[in-house]
């Protein structure tokens, strides 16, 4: 039985897991305060906080886009509108003041998703004004700029200072208003709620289920992880179907290091828990700057690794960063059969997957950069934040003493498929690192491409971005050995 805490209230629902959580809350509990906008996760109008238990017993609060979060998602977590942080009666949040006092809106469309963006900020995010400004990278706002927002994210971080000198910090934002008093209750709520569900996993999983009149409903056909891409593109075919739901899953959210040394997640492992794994940033000491490339940040609470492979678009951008690293999946079928594959054996053709129509990518381990190596992800898109790629591209490089041992070169948006560049890959080993040497390793480069012209770009724009990106690996990371001026 799916159930969750909405705002202060527990709920369940009795539609389908795979109908939108935005539109559950407004055409169901009627609180509109939570917009509807572009309905593919872009302009943050819709969004929501999720929090989720903690193995410490505590409760961490996301962001969300709710047009793009499956109602089934919700299950055994606490949603929070803006109706949900109500205080006495014409009193405002700290959040909201410092929204007024600066003059950041003015139609009033997209404050409700400002405000909890910025809600969720102040319960755990950092007291930096840049956390501040990138927990708001998922709204967009049509009216007033971005400078008066900009401004009230700066007041806010004078106040979290405090809440960071404070003893408890749940029980200093429930004292400043920053939250209502229930969400005090709700570690101990939702602890309950898990205990009562435990039998309800088997329902929430897959397979066939039985419904309440004890009749056998329709066998799985979607397995929807995030579903940031999926109720973008088959939102209709999603709510008709029964669906397999595998965000948050224990079992498929992990990440680890193995004996043998390689790193090991699970396929449901969010690209925000990429991005805050200590463990992961150790090995890759630029990843935060890298994946801040990658959408917004409710989109990257939400989207999972698996997903964006399984997607098979040739602009995935987590795909394009793991086929660099010669990352191996482990599928495993209905009957609970695992085989292993290489990712860069997953693609066959344009949006087909060499897997069976029961197999799932369950998890996903690679060997990690060592200290002689260097990594780099890079992407052109029409924003900078927020934005599908124009082209994109990875490179795990080895280089000593002016010669490149190893290259493993991944690129997207210039083929059918996400491309792992083996010749140019094997062109570049074993050469010295020089102007000569790019140019030429750009020409093998151009013919393993064929990009296609597209509102993304045309073909020849393409092969000159993947030609700059090429450039760009190396001049990021050696530029004592080169200088731009030679390769232009």
């Amino acid at each position: 039985m799916l159930q969750f805490y909405l705002n202060h209230q527990l709920v369940r629902p009795t539609h389908r897991a795979g109908s939108t959580l935005l539109d559950y809350v407004r055409y169901h509990q009627h609180l509109t305060g939570t917009k509807i906008g572009c309905r593919e996760g872009d302009c943050g109008a819709c969004t929501m906080l999720v929090g989720e238990l903690q193995p410490n017993g505590s409760v961490r609060y996301q962001s969300m886009t709710s047009c793009l979060t499956p109602l089934g998602n919700a299950h055994g977590r606490h949603i929070v509108t803006v109706e949900g942080l109500g205080q006495e009666a014409g009193c405002l949040t700290p959040v909201q003041e410092a929204i007024v006092a600066e003059g950041g809106t003015q139609c009033g469309f997209c404050t409700p998703g400002f405000v909890m963006s910025l809600t969720g900020h102040c319960i755990g995010g950092a007291a930096t004004d840049e956390a501040a400004r990138a927990a708001i990278d998922g709204n967009i706002c049509r009216c007033t700029g971005y400078k008066s927002l900009e401004r009230a994210t700066n007041r806010l971080t004078a106040q979290l200072l405090e809440r960071d000198a404070a003893p408890e910090r749940l029980t200093w934002l429930v004292e400043q208003g920053f939250i209502p008093a229930y969400f005090q209750q709700m570690p101990a709520q939702l602890a309950e709620l898990r205990a009562e569900t435990v039998a309800d996993v088997a329902a929430r999983t897959g397979g066939h289920t039985t419904g309440a009149n004890g009749t056998s409903e329709i066998p799985t056909s979607y397995l929807l992880g995030g579903g940031t891409d999926l109720l973008v593109q088959r939102a209709d075919d999603v709510l008709a179907a029964e669906v397999q739901l595998l965000y948050g899953h224990a079992e498929r959210c992990f990440l680890r290091e193995l004996p043998d040394g390689r790193l090991s997640l699970g396929g449901a492992t969010t690209v925000e828990d990429l991005r805050g794994s200590e463990l992961m940033q150790r090995r890759f000491p630029r990843l935060r700057q890298h994946l801040k490339l990658v959408s917004s940040t409710p989109i990257r609470n939400m989207a999972t690794v698996a997903g964006n492979f399984v997607n098979a678009s040739p602009i995935g951008d987590l795909t394009i960063f793991f086929l660099a690293l010669d990352a191996q999946l482990t599928l495993q079928d209905a009957a609970g059969q695992t085989r292993q594959l290489p990712l860069r054996e997953l693609y066959r053709g344009y949006k087909q997957l060499n897997r069976q129509p029961d197999e799932q990518v369950v998890a996903i381990s690679f060997v990690p950069p060592t200290a002689d190596d260097t990594f780099n992800f890079e992407k052109v898109s029409k924003r900078t934040h927020l934005d599908i790629a124009s082209v994109n591209s990875a490179a795990r490089l080895r280089v000593q003493d002016g010669v490149i041992q190893e290259a493993h070169l991944a690129a997207g948006g210039v083929g059918p498929t996400p491309l792992y560049l083996r010749q140019t890959s094997a062109f570049l080993a074993g050469r010295p690192l020089n102007a000569e040497t790019l140019r030429a390793a750009n020409d093998v480069a151009q013919q393993e491409i064929s990009p296609i012209s597209d509102a993304r770009g045309t073909q020849e724009y393409k092969r000159l971005l993947l030609r700059q990106l090429l450039f760009a690996h190396f001049l990021e990371h050696f530029p004592e050995q080169l200088q731009l001026h030679e390769l232009v």
